[in-house]
């Protein structure tokens, strides 16, 4: 099976700094400063005006309400690097990454680099919906696995959620589709440095943004916005879901979902 794909990364904490702001230029927006090195100004440009578009059409999109806006001090922070090798070299990535956002209380922050051919339409809105659902359901909080987290940010990338079907049905003709019970056994570092099979990875983002395209279309947004409501404030996953879905276990809703890919 052949996948291209692009891989994303998030981290909740950080080691260390990156970047040292003094040797990057900036370039500021309502919501975002933005720091590069040699990029060009028209490159710069459309970041922030894709990066203000994204905002705000993330949070729409999932219907969450912005109480806690990203203005002045408090705005997210964009560092676009020359090269991959340089973005590689400074956030400790592995190869696959293309982009990656730290999370943390008064900090959230995105990298990437020049040329990457998603950043567009990937890497940039896949990262604001970590940072943006991270910021609704809470930063550390154990009842988010982590395909419901990749799954959100991947729903911002319109060809992710076109291409995800192609590979679902690549992954049931091949016998590598992996159930729900497999899905909540992955975690960050198992994705990040365990796996060396791309269509395993390419696999779970596909099936995570699957589920979360199913419970919105199903049940609508507003039962989406209530499930994560329920996720920050109860923290554990079945009673979260069994407040707002018509399943009452992780296997019910796994039927459900596997019934609809079924009839598609």
């Amino acid at each position: 099976m052949r996948i291209i794909c692009l891989f994303l990364t998030i981290l909740l904490f950080s080691p260390c700094a990156f970047a040292d702001t003094k040797d990057w230029k900036v370039a500021k927006s309502t919501h975002f400063f933005v720091f590069y090195q040699n990029a060009s100004a028209d490159f710069i440009d459309r970041v922030i005006e894709r990066a203000e578009d994204d905002y705000n059409r993330i949070a729409d999109a999932l219907g969450f309400i912005r109480f806690n806006f990203w203005l002045w001090d408090n705005r997210a922070r964009i560092y676009i690097y020359d090269d991959k090798a340089g973005y590689q070299k400074a956030t400790l990535q592995p190869g696959w990454s293309s982009g990656s956002a730290v999370i943390k209380k008064k900090e959230k922050t995105i990298y990437s680099f020049i040329n990457e051919k998603g950043f567009f339409e990937s890497v940039l809105p896949h990262e604001m919906g970590h940072i943006i659902f991270k910021e609704f359901v809470g930063l550390v909080n154990p009842a988010i696995p982590l395909w419901l987290d990749e799954g959100v940010a991947c729903y911002q990338e319109r060809s992710r959620r076109e291409s995800s079907a192609r590979v679902l049905r690549q992954a049931i003709k091949e016998n590598k589709f992996m159930g729900l019970d497999e899905l909540f056994n992955f975690n960050s570092y198992r994705l990040q440095y365990n796996l060396t099979d791309s269509s395993t990875v390419a696999i779970f983002y596909a099936e995570s943004v699957s589920l979360v395209d199913f419970l919105i279309k199903e049940f609508g947004k507003d039962r989406f916005v209530l499930f994560c409501q329920h996720l920050r404030d109860k923290k554990n996953f079945v009673r979260a879901m069994a407040s707002v879905y018509p399943f009452g276990s992780i296997q019910e809703l796994d039927a459900a979902w596997q019934n609809s890919l079924r009839d598609e």
